[in-house]
């Protein structure tokens, strides 16, 4: 069986760019909805698909956080390249910490982190989280659980450098946080499965800006852009992008 692999996508409107940037093993689907809700507001947006994600678990393996690093920055000149010369940044998870590493390193007029780690303490979470979805992948490929299983046992040994690399961002990114001045909201899911929720109030107590706020969801799991919780996360995130000092 064939499967299609997801592509990045851009979604043109108005002059206020928005990055978006998708989670650890997901793709641009974590953040397509966000992006159409916010075309229609007027705003452009872009996500990229990081290298190895979206594609074989085994080519997950094969990449490592600089990687996925030099995607968002090649992501933030795209938009710059298409003549959008103020941008703000979402990221789900992974995409959270990639979002607030962008802050610490290019003019951003808001950063949006979304149910981000910053304590490398869910290692355990992520393994499971892996190998949940390469079992979904080669069980789309059809094919027998015998050779499932036996496949992704030796994917996750091979994947001991890529959680390794995982785990230095987001330390290197918890050590900089008070390097970060560029307005920020934090958006946690009351219920998420996956991470330690003490990062929302890590993240916003640490950082440097005036400008900031925080919300809980009550309820909500790990990966709410795909949720029942999805509009109001875009309500409030269009509501945040508005209050921010935009050029036009």
């Amino acid at each position: 069986m064939k499967i299609k692999e997801p592509k990045p996508f851009t979604f043109e409107a108005g002059p206020r760019a928005v990055l978006l940037l998708h989670g650890f093993t997901g793709h641009s689907a974590d953040v397509r909805m966000l992006g159409r809700y916010l075309e229609k507001q007027g705003y452009t947006s872009h996500a990229p698909i990081y290298r190895g994600h979206g594609k074989p678990p085994e080519e997950l393996a094969k990449t490592t956080a600089a990687d996925w690093w030099e995607d968002v920055e090649a992501a933030y000149d795209h938009l710059k390249e298409l003549g959008y010369e103020e941008i703000a940044v979402a990221g789900l998870s992974l995409g959270g910490v990639l979002s607030l590493k962008l802050a610490m390193n290019k003019p951003i007029k808001g950063v949006i982190p979304i149910c981000t780690p910053i304590f490398f303490d869910n290692k355990d979470e992520l393994s499971a989280g892996y190998r949940f979805k390469a079992k979904e992948y080669k069980q789309l490929e059809q094919k027998d659980k015998e050779t499932i299983e036996q496949e992704v046992d030796e994917l996750m040994e091979q994947s001991t450098e890529t959680f390794e690399t995982l785990s230095r961002l987001i330390k290197s990114v918890e050590q900089d946080l008070d390097t970060i001045y560029t307005p920020t909201f934090v958006l946690q899911a009351g219920s998420d499965e996956m991470i330690n929720q003490d990062s929302a109030q890590h993240i916003y107590d640490n950082v440097s800006c005036d400008q900031k706020d925080i919300k809980w969801y009550e309820g909500a799991p790990h990966v709410i852009t795909l949720s029942d919780y999805k509009e109001q996360v875009h309500e409030d995130i269009h509501h945040y992008l508005e209050q921010l000092d935009w050029s036009k």
